[in-house]
């Protein structure tokens, strides 16, 4: 597969939607994801990260806007011992309680299917990082209507083993912008990631569409420790 420029990707797609990349610094040393989201709409648009345990969850920066929070207000990440669960919706919390249940990513995720928001029926994406005495691996997963037939749901998981260093996968609710919306088509997409959390926030932050960029979040893992890093970056303030 092709390494894709990630800066590129964001740089010319104005509307990717929510997206999740994950992978490996390029010195090996940390595992890393980020994820952001963006929006179209006046409630979308009225967002911000806010640090809840060792996860995050979004808040509308102005409480007195805020419309319909069904879609818009979750924990897109969460800990659950040694695993970050990385996702665009309340899937969070299914995965989080599944996997405490003894079941596995994907099995967490057979409850659900792609979000109720006809006529997009905006893709689950999801992921979750097992870092775990000096190993690390990561899956990722998406589930999307059937060429935007509600009717059925096709469901894709990506497991990747002994990730390579320097290495990582984006994934992404929507093509393009559009109405409807494009689902997200094929695997996720192989980029590179820098050793530095700053350079790599600052790449993803500023290559998002300004109109339409809302928050950012990432984290960098240190492998041997489970220690980590973040940053979150918000437009509102």
């Amino acid at each position: 597969m092709k390494m894709l420029s990630l800066e590129q990707e964001l740089r010319e797609n104005a509307y990717p939607g929510r997206g999740i990349v994950i992978g490996r610094s390029a010195d090996g040393k940390s595992a890393v994801t980020g994820y952001f989201i963006m929006g179209r709409s006046t409630n979308s648009r009225n967002r911000v990260f806010v640090t809840e345990g060792e996860g995050i969850r979004t808040e509308a920066f102005d409480p007195s806007k805020l419309e319909d929070p069904s879609l818009i207000i979750y924990a897109p990440v969460r800990v659950l011992g040694n695993k970050t669960i990385v996702t665009n919706g309340d899937q969070t919390d299914t995965i989080y309680e599944g996997m405490d249940k003894q079941l596995t990513f994907e099995q967490s995720l057979r409850s659900r299917e792609f979000e109720p928001d006809a006529p997009n029926y905006t893709p689950r994406i999801s992921g979750v990082m097992h870092v775990e005495g000096g190993n690390y691996s990561f899956a990722m997963s998406i589930l999307k209507s059937n060429n935007g037939n509600p009717a059925q749901c096709n469901r894709y998981t990506y497991a990747y083993e002994n990730c390579v260093a320097g290495e990582g996968r984006f994934i992404h609710t929507y093509m393009h912008d559009g109405n409807p919306l494009p689902s997200f088509e094929g695997e996720p997409k192989l980029v590179s990631i820098p050793n530095d959390i700053d350079e790599f926030t600052d790449m993803l932050w500023t290559n998002l569409n300004e109109d339409n960029k809302v928050s950012l979040f990432v984290r960098y893992i240190d492998i041997a420790t489970g220690e980590y890093e973040t940053r979150i970056v918000n437009k509102n303030k």
